[in-house]
């Protein structure tokens, strides 16, 4: 399932509205990406499936 690991981000239901107002399922997807992370309980990398904003606040974070 595509979930994120960190902060728990799934697919949102939401609705296409066109111009004339008509209204459609769609899904909103969280941008997913599978990065190398540092585990320090482990002391080792593991790679892990993030969102982009979990991405970006880690980066803050160790740097």
């Amino acid at each position: 399932m595509a979930k994120c690991a960190h902060c728990g981000k799934v697919p949102m239901v939401g609705r296409n509205v066109s111009y004339a107002k008509n209204r459609t399922p769609r899904l909103f997807r969280p941008n997913l990406q599978k990065t190398a992370v540092y585990d320090p309980q482990t002391k080792r990398t593991v790679q892990k499936t993030l969102c982009a904003k979990c991405i970006k606040t880690l980066g803050k974070v160790s740097a």
